[in-house]
């Protein structure tokens, strides 16, 4: 139950790090103080299970969703953002960021500045600055443009967004959240405003995400859009397979007309024989994989119920609901 008076509502996932979240939640509590409602995740956490001692030091409203067992990241969000979706009210603001610090509980106000329009539905933190490596700096410059090569579509932000209390609604219902957060957002046709932000350094720790976990991640932006890939995966094989038809009607034409040296006309020939049957293959199997995906979209919302194991309300929010009581 969160309390009607709250205006913001905290939305963030914790895995193994009780330290870190420990300290998220006095800064919220610090920058926000008694206007905020935190509802932190437990992804089923083993060495480190989240209890509510975290909330409790630090003076602040709220709960723990304790999961039956580890989901990942962005599907610990969707539970989360299921789970408040049937408690908000009206006119409240929701927050999703990671508990680990990179997301700064100071940048909170400048979000929720820009989500008072009311053409805004959600407002996303895009990167100012980063506390990445190079490496994986020039990874996601890299994953950036193909994202947008293949989807049609521009991604330049993560997780750390804010939303209207209508705009968690439609999210809530929508499949795709528990795939990918960002690529969620970008398909449900919520009006979206962008907020520049830093990125600040962990509070403990290192990150549990290595490189494959994060291209995993990435691959699974993609697949919220997977209709759209394959339909232009289809249509650039069209385009290799009508070029391979036309260059081999061109070598045809240059070895009648005798402008072909030995060996270079069978060579050519069978070289863009190979690529049109290649590439005309792949076109029909896309077409197919587009009918299967189109045919097989789950439409059903996740239900956060299934994942819930029980939840665990700080002594503050105790006393709040008691007295509304």
């Amino acid at each position: 139950m969160i309390p009607s008076d709250t205006r913001i509502v905290i939305v963030t996932p914790v895995y193994e790090d009780f330290e870190a979240s420990s300290r998220l939640f006095k800064e919220l509590q610090a920058e926000l103080g008694d206007s905020v409602y935190i509802v932190a995740v437990d992804d089923g956490s083993v060495r480190q299970p989240l209890d509510t001692s975290g909330l409790d030091e630090a003076g602040a409203r709220g709960a723990v969703l304790k999961l039956r067992r580890n989901v990942g990241h962005q599907k610990a969000i969707a539970i989360g953002l299921g789970y408040v979706s049937t408690h908000v009210h009206a006119g409240q603001s929701i927050v999703v960021m990671d508990s680990d610090g990179e997301d700064l509980p100071a940048s909170i106000p400048q979000l929720l500045k820009s989500l008072q329009p009311e053409q805004v539905d959600v407002v996303v933190a895009r990167r100012k600055s980063r506390v990445e490596t190079l490496r994986f700096k020039t990874f996601y410059a890299i994953y950036k443009r193909l994202f947008r090569v293949v989807t049609g579509r521009t991604i330049s932000f993560g997780n750390f967004m804010a939303m209207k209390s209508t705009g968690v609604r439609r999210l809530s219902a929508m499949p795709e959240l528990s795939i990918h957060v960002a690529s969620a957002v970008l398909a449900s046709k919520l009006r979206i405003d962008t907020c520049p932000l830093d990125r600040g350094p962990r509070y403990a720790g290192q990150s549990k995400m290595n490189f494959v976990g994060l291209a995993l991640h990435g691959f699974k932006g993609m697949m919220v859009f997977a209709e759209d890939v394959l339909v232009r995966v289809g249509i650039a094989s069209a385009i290799v397979a009508i070029l391979s038809v036309l260059g081999g009607m061109t070598a045809v034409m240059l070895k009648t007309i005798g402008y072909s040296t030995p060996g270079w006309f069978s060579v050519a020939l069978g070289i863009l024989v190979l690529m049109f049957m290649q590439t005309g293959v792949l076109s029909l199997m896309t077409l197919m994989l587009t009918g299967v995906v189109r045919s097989g979209t789950v439409t059903s919302e996740l239900d956060y119920r299934d994942f819930i194991e029980k939840v665990l309300f700080s002594a503050k929010a105790d006393t709040k609901l008691e007295a509304a009581s």
